[in-house]
């Protein structure tokens, strides 16, 4: 009970957030809205800045959380890099698909720094995970350490256009569908990474 009634609490605090801006709500606010006593609150929550900072750090691993599930899992490096890359394609799209136009101009607007503390801390937990998953296919000797060292900046690089150009849906100057983009940025870093069989 007591965790659903912090959940509900960050899920309140987020909309709120959303809406208004951060400076703009107050713990009076999310009691009101949550339907609880600002007395519920403070059981939970020292003051605004414990949920807010909250908020980010739930938000960010909900970012996360497919490419977490990938890097735990058991697959082999090769395709745990894979999976890894759809895994990070399927979350753009998602994102952006699931985007109203109101949350979009909340970004630009009330919601700027929110958004861009939870996008800085998903490419914190992002650069975490990728690492962690090169250095095991390293270890194993499918992945090139020299091409390995490159690949979570280039990875970054390449990921940071990928949403631009998908948030503005415009893919036209590259003469490909964001589906073939993402079919030849897989295959590419995967051909890179490998260790290639010596003849």
């Amino acid at each position: 009970m007591a965790s659903k009634t912090r959940e509900r609490l960050l899920d309140v605090a987020r909309q709120l957030f959303a809406s208004n801006g951060v400076e703009k709500t107050t713990m009076n606010d999310i009691a009101t809205a949550s339907d609880k006593g600002r007395r519920t609150i403070y059981t939970y929550f020292k003051n605004k800045k414990e949920i807010y900072d909250a908020v980010i750090e739930r938000e960010s691993e909900a970012i996360v959380l497919k490419l977490r599930a990938v890097v735990t899992s058991n697959l082999a490096p090769a395709e745990k890099l894979k999976r890894f890359l759809e895994a990070r394609f399927d979350i753009v799209e998602e994102t952006i698909h699931e985007s109203t136009t109101s949350q979009l101009l909340s970004y630009i607007t009330l919601d700027y720094k929110r958004l861009e503390r939870i996008r800085t801390l998903a490419v914190a937990k992002e650069q975490g995970l990728i690492s962690r998953m090169i250095d095991e296919g390293v270890q194993a000797g499918v992945f090139d350490p020299v091409q390995a060292k490159l690949l979570p900046g280039v990875y970054q690089m390449i990921f940071q256009g990928f949403d631009f150009c998908h948030l503005r849906n415009n893919f036209s100057q590259f003469n490909m569908t964001a589906s073939e983009i993402r079919s030849s940025v897989i295959n590419f870093l995967i051909n890179t990474i490998i260790v290639k069989p010596t003849i």
